[in-house]
């Protein structure tokens, strides 16, 4: 029988704590998605004038890739923290500073206004972001992952993981709404604040929601193991992953690359590219990537659903290959310049990008033990982030300035599937394992994470 630390929830509070992580991810993505989109409709011209439309778009998703950096720093920061003191605080900072931040660059003087202390500014607060961040993905993962019914794990997991086109979604539909009632001088002159500062609403409900949910029954009960053996100093969690689970860092790394990469061409560097090599309007190119989000939400929970009957590695290998097939079709349709081929393209793109991104939370979740279990998920999430989704955009962009072709695009996202392939392809199988079996075996010295062998007894998946 599991013990009181680890038996699983009642169904109104694990229903409540997947909301508050729901809640707090959908409005951190917001946060961060709204500066993406902004970067490729209206930063370029706010902040970079002096520059030609092309090169002003390098320069804004330049300060976009900027937040990536501070990502990886948020994941050390946060996870170590995380690991020591527990999840549900950590989530409380990364929403306050996340929020704030967005809140402030709806503020922001333009260049216009004050020169080029605008852009300098507007990285600064974009650091910020990407630090909270960075804390922000491992911690509302790990709350459900670590609460929830071990049997439906990747379903309570996958929840989290619909924040990012839940935020996605209401970003740009946001962004939508504006183009579509002001002209375009209004929504250069004032209109695009108005995303920025409805942000510090959306922190508050966030925040009252986190507020209300429980610290993880795992986490707590690995602390109280930790303080009966007081008298043995505990390395930092930093230390510890890196000794016992730096090759499931490597794989969580290897696993985003194609998720990371195809997710940003197909939400982000797709404004670029319908809207100048298409000549589609920029409304119908929102208005896509709004359909298509929307379809992103849907399919989550069904993916992650999925994964718990068949694997976490199944699935995740057949989103990579179709995304990996769907790259040159993609931009095929999109050159179409026709609402349907464009909704086709970016819908079934998002649809195979769903089968990675669903398992994700609670296949990383379950290499790592739990002491450790913050530091090494955000590490290996978030350590990827600056190698895939930062220079996503940036890359395309300059592909498309200088090839004037989708081929190299194309090609550049096949790469990225071929790591991600080769890493989801040597990882094991973490569909049954017992979180507190995995953190025995790793805060005992010995390897844990992949390396330990799942538990067939149906008592042992238990959290």
């Amino acid at each position: 029988m599991s013990s009181p630390a680890t038996a699983p929830p009642a169904p109104n509070n694990l229903k409540r704590i997947v909301a508050a992580s729901l809640i707090g991810t959908t409005i951190e993505w917001y946060d961060f998605f709204l500066y993406g989109s902004a970067a490729a409709l209206v930063f370029n011209k706010l902040f970079f004038p002096d520059s030609d439309p092309l090169v002003g778009t390098l320069l804004s998703f330049l300060t976009y890739a900027v937040g990536f950096a501070a990502r990886p720093l948020g994941a050390l920061v946060f996870g170590h923290y995380g690991d020591r003191l527990g999840r549900k605080k950590l989530l409380v900072l990364s929403l306050l500073m996340m929020g704030g931040a967005t809140f402030a660059i709806g503020l922001l003087p333009t260049h216009a206004t004050i020169g080029t202390a605008a852009p300098v500014l507007l990285t600064v607060l974009r650091l910020v972001q990407g630090f909270a961040l960075g804390g922000e993905w491992g911690g509302a993962v790990l709350l459900v992952s670590e609460h929830g019914d071990a049997r439906r794990r990747g379903f309570w997991a996958s929840w989290p993981q619909t924040g990012a086109p839940a935020g996605q979604l209401l970003a740009t539909g946001v962004l939508a709404l504006l183009t579509a009632v002001l002209s375009d001088a209004a929504f250069n002159s004032w209109g695009w604040r108005i995303p920025f500062l409805l942000s510090g609403v959306l922190v508050m409900v966030g925040l009252w929601i986190r507020l209300s949910v429980d610290e993880s029954p795992v986490f707590k009960q690995a602390l109280a193991q930790a303080e009966t053996r007081a008298s043995k100093a505990e390395p930092a969690p930093l230390v510890s992953v890196l000794r016992h689970h730096w090759r499931d860092v490597l794989i969580a790394m290897g696993a985003r690359m194609a998720e990371n990469i195809s997710y940003y061409v197909i939400t982000a560097f797709i404004l670029v590219y319908a809207t100048t090599a298409a000549d589609v309007s920029k409304q119908t190119a929102l208005n896509t990537v709004l359909i298509a989000s929307a379809v992103h939400f849907a399919v989550i929970p069904a993916w992650g659903a999925l994964s718990d009957r068949v694997g976490r590695r199944p699935v995740y290998l057949l989103g990579a290959a179709g995304v990996g097939l769907w790259t040159f079709p993609f931009f095929m349709l999109i050159d179409t310049g026709h609402f349907g081929s464009l909704l086709l393209a970016v819908t079934v793109g998002l649809v195979l990008h769903g089968a990675m991104y669903a398992p994700q939370a609670a296949f990383f979740s379950e290499m790592f033990a739990t002491r450790m279990r913050y530091s090494g998920a955000s590490i290996g999430a978030q350590f990827a982030s600056v190698a895939a989704g930062a220079p996503a955009p940036l890359i395309a962009t300059a592909l498309l300035d200088e090839y004037d072709s989708s081929t190299p695009i194309s090609l550049y996202v096949i790469a990225s599937v071929v790591l991600t392939l080769i890493a989801v392809g040597v990882a094991k199988e973490t569909r049954n394992r017992d979180l507190t079996e995995v953190a025995a075996s790793a805060e005992d010295g010995r390897p844990g994470g992949t390396e330990q062998t799942a538990s067939p007894a149906p008592k042992a998946r238990t959290l």
